[in-house]
């Protein structure tokens, strides 16, 4: 394993329980990356998707696979706790098969273009080398403080 769910955190804004990936597998700096995510019973999405017949949310699948590309583009920034990724587009999702408790998703991003601040990736997500999800994400790179709303100040006391 390259980088663990600790290193991850160290590139990643994301966390619990929004963080959907465990590790990486394997990276090629500025073209491809390979992640996983285990997928256990405890996800919290699994109580209401679908109770006794427990279902990854496809929409899940694909944060996943952008989780997964995020993170090869955010290792290349060198202020990166400044950034963030937005998406700015989905095109040709596919599932081919259910995702449940006890799978393993590989998670395979592979960089098509990289201009400027926006790129387009495109990516599998698979479960014992069996197709389960693919899908042409593109991301928009952002100043985080640009694009936060300014921090509220708190109201002067009533006299």
């Amino acid at each position: 394993m390259l980088l663990d769910v600790n290193a991850i955190q160290k590139i990643l804004p994301h966390r619990y329980p929004f963080l959907l990936i465990d590790g990486i597998e394997e990276m090629e700096r500025w073209k491809r990356i390979v992640g996983i995510k285990n997928v256990t019973i405890n996800e919290h999405f699994f109580q209401g998707h679908f109770p006794g017949k427990p279902i990854m949310p496809g929409v899940l699948i694909i944060e996943s696979m952008a989780q997964t590309g995020g993170l090869l583009l955010l290792q290349e920034i060198p202020d990166r706790e400044k950034k963030l990724l937005y998406f700015v587009a989905i095109d040709n999702a596919r599932f081919r098969r259910p995702v449940v408790p006890g799978d393993q998703l590989k998670l395979e991003m592979n960089v098509v273009a990289w201009r400027g601040s926006f790129c387009k990736l495109e990516g599998r997500a698979t479960v014992n080398g069996e197709m389960a999800a693919e899908a042409t994400l593109m991301c928009k790179m952002v100043d985080l403080e640009t694009e936060m709303p300014p921090t509220a100040q708190p109201a002067e006391k009533a006299q």
